[in-house]
């Protein structure tokens, strides 16, 4: 096939893609341009299908150094382990492009996304999807859909669609949605603070106009992927032959088990406790096989069990639909008990552990200065970059009760970290000082624990008397639907999101959504499901805020917090306070144990201690210091004999000092008319000396002897 160039201009975005160019050898590859912006996104399929019933996509997104004109910094001077910036997009990339494969596809694709020339001007994460999308929808694999990506911001009340980063900078809203014709598959949302005046402003969104913004958006993903599939059609692979497995079901297994055992699996569906839930569907299954086996029938343990999933599955769903009944017996709308412990860890600046249900978070808070910020690059911006917030969210197995061994965070892990901070972020300070770190390690899991981290860390920022706006909370929103009744569910369980149709998250304030993130595995959701989940999350938010709001009345004092005194000194006083070579402030910070930070432009002192009493000891010391009068140079006369002291003697001349204390050199040149060769001969140190001045030019004063000038 030759070489194809398609142009494609829409929603504010010109983009080239080159076809048929590069890595032919691959099912499917495009060569993506915008700006100076060149991706490479080919992809590659196993031929063989896995056993087991999923479909094996990876999606990995890479920033080559090389694309900025850089080389890899530190020790090794390669690429190494991706990037925060490259997993998150890998994983939204993955979130948008799964849901087009068809159902029973069991063979493994990895979409690779390389950005081989950089834009500082390009949202990356929207080229890389549309680049991977192309590369997927031209292919030889069976994917029939495109998707398109819309990014849309908000400056001075104006919608913006697709801004450049420049102006991403300045918007209040930075929301990314992801569709396929009139089809919404994913969004990623939050608001970003705001300052008018000196008045800070959180600019959380309210329900009604989150609906208008999401509009425009859906209204422009629907024009841009009917634009790209009518311009990639000719660029498209013939499809090769991939088997597509049919569902492994036995109708009349099915049924022995509907006839047999809808007592048991109903209750055990309706058990309070995930694990007792388990066990329960456990000794189903033991009974069935049992059945079978006394019936002189062969026992399939593999068929067994996926029959039984798929009969609980409709008992949850229609329990749900039918009798408006969830399995732990919460009506649609309710939230599950809410239990919050603050101040527990005796030794930690701020924490929290906040249990909803059977998920249960521990958050902790740790403050430190300006140096502990996490420092980063992103390939569009020259030098580093400093990350003052942190969220870092942890999973261990037993949390689920698995034994397995703590590894590295994944995907998982930095997306529910990365939701935390976009809801939390908001309501801290713009103009705070140092660094603040909180951190999630998730006990116990249920469902909704990225929601329930954003509820803990709320609290933990008050126990750690960081500085927020408001207090935020979190929900999981589910969607069960048989295509004319939908049923919308309230802070859902491990069960509801396995077995429904949505995974909604949302965060917000009183007064209205801070960040949000949803996954759709229908193909699509309607503007009006849409809006009774946004409306009932609100209900359920507000109800958890009450609760977060009473457990601060209550809230015990942190014991570990670090007391900190900020003043301001008189600007000549800072040499005295730093002392020669920086050694009355090394001093003054062993002596008490304590951290100094001097900014010389506002001349204000910042001292941070782990006790009052260190922190006061280093500010009488330093106020000690500033309680002496300063002394000033004076203005002399030119051509005036004074008295001075010789202070040093060194080969070129001795430094003498001035009647007001300050030192000035007098060179040997200037001390007799005939040559001086050895001042020591005679002069000592601590001789009082008749000096003349002849110039001076600020500090800079120049000496000679009476001698001198006969």
């Amino acid at each position: 096939m030759n070489e194809q160039n398609i142009v494609v201009s829409c929603n504010n975005l010109e983009e080239r893609y080159q076809f048929n160019k590069v890595a032919k050898q691959a099912s499917g590859a495009v060569l993506y341009y915008r700006g100076d912006a060149v991706l490479l996104a080919a992809v590659a399929i196993d031929p063989k299908p896995v056993d087991e019933d999923f479909l094996p996509l990876t999606v990995q997104y890479v920033e080559k150094t090389y694309a900025a004109a850089k080389i890899p910094g530190g020790f090794m001077k390669r690429e190494t382990k991706p990037g925060d910036f490259e997993t998150l997009t890998s994983r939204i990339v993955d979130r948008s492009l799964r849901p087009l494969f068809p159902k029973g596809f069991h063979n493994p694709v990895v979409i690779s996304i390389t950005v081989l020339s950089s834009d500082s001007a390009v949202d990356m994460q929207v080229a890389a999807m549309h680049a991977a999308s192309a590369a997927l929808y031209t292919s030889d694999i069976p994917v029939n859909q495109v998707v398109a990506a819309v990014r849309l911001g908000k400056i001075n009340d104006e919608v913006l669609i697709n801004p450049t980063l420049i102006e991403q900078e300045e918007s209040t809203l930075d929301l990314l949605v992801v569709g396929s014709g009139s089809d919404v598959l994913m969004i990623e949302m939050c608001v970003k603070a705001s300052e008018d005046e000196h008045v800070q402003h959180t600019n959380e969104l309210e329900e009604d106009e989150l609906l208008e913004i999401i509009d425009i958006a859906q209204t422009a993903i629907e024009t841009a992927s009917e634009a790209y599939e009518n311009d990639f059609k000719i660029a498209k692979k013939e499809e090769i032959a991939v088997e597509i497995s049919e569902d492994k079901s036995d109708d009349t297994l099915y049924k022995f088990i509907e006839e047999n055992y809808a007592e048991s699996v109903s209750q055990a569906v309706q058990s309070m406790a995930k694990s007792e839930r388990s066990q329960a569907l456990k000794d189903v299954r033991k009974s069935i096989m049992e059945a079978l086996e006394a019936k002189g029938e062969e026992a399939d343990k593999e068929l067994v069990s996926k029959m039984l999933e798929a009969y609980k599955k409709s008992v949850v769903r229609s329990l749900i639909l039918d009798k408006s009944i969830r399995a732990d017996g919460r009506a649609l709308n309710e939230v599950r008990p809410i239990e919050i412990d603050i101040n527990l860890l005796p030794s930690v600046h701020g924490s929290c552990l906040f249990t909803r249900g059977q998920t249960q978070a521990l958050v902790t808070a740790t403050l430190g200065d300006m140096k502990s910020a996490q420092s980063y690059d992103l390939i569009g911006t020259k030098g580093a970059l400093y990350e003052t917030f942190m969220v870092h969210y942890n999973f261990p197995g037993f949390s689920v009760g698995e034994a397995k061994p703590a590894r590295a965070p994944g995907r998982r892990e930095l997306g529910h970290g990365n939701l935390g901070k976009r809801g939390l972020a908001p309501t801290l300070d713009l103009h705070r000082d140092g660094t603040v770190r909180l951190v999630s390690e998730i006990l116990e899991s249920n469902g909704s624990s990225s929601m329930a981290t954003v509820c803990g860390g709320s609290l933990a920022l008050k126990a750690a008397e960081v500085e927020t706006s408001k207090l935020v909370a979190g929900i999981a929103m589910g969607l069960v639907t048989d295509g004319t009744k939908n049923c919308v569910l309230t802070d859902i369980m491990g069960l509801e999101d396995h077995d429904g149709d949505m995974d909604f998250k949302i965060t917000g304030t009183q007064d209205g959504v801070t960040a949000m993130q949803m996954d759709i595995k229908l193909g699509g959701i309607e503007a009006d499901v849409l809006k009774e989940a946004l409306f009932q999350a609100k209900e359920g938010r507000l109800h958890i805020l009450n609760i977060m709001e009473e457990s601060l009345k209550t809230m015990p004092s942190s014991q570990a917090l670090p007391s900190t005194v900020q003043f301001s000194v008189d600007g000549s006083h800072v040499p005295a306070i730093i002392g020669k070579g920086g050694g009355t402030i090394r001093e003054i910070i062993e002596k008490y144990g304590v951290s100094i930070d001097i900014d010389r432009d506002t001349n204000s002192v910042k001292i941070t201690g782990s006790s009052k009493e260190d922190v006061n000891g280093a500010k009488e010391f330093i106020d000690a210091i500033t309680s002496a009068p300063v002394k000033k140079q004076m203005v002399y006369e030119v051509n005036k004999q004074y008295a001075g002291k010789i202070k040093k003697i060194v080969e070129f001349g001795m430094f003498i000092e001035m009647p007001d204390g300050f030192d000035a050199l007098l060179h040997i040149s200037k001390v007799a008319k005939e040559r001086v060769n050895n001042l020591g001969e005679r002069y000592n140190v601590g001789d009082a000396i008749d000096i003349i001045v002849l110039e001076q030019k600020g500090k800079k004063v120049e000496l000679c002897t009476p001698a001198y000038l006969l």
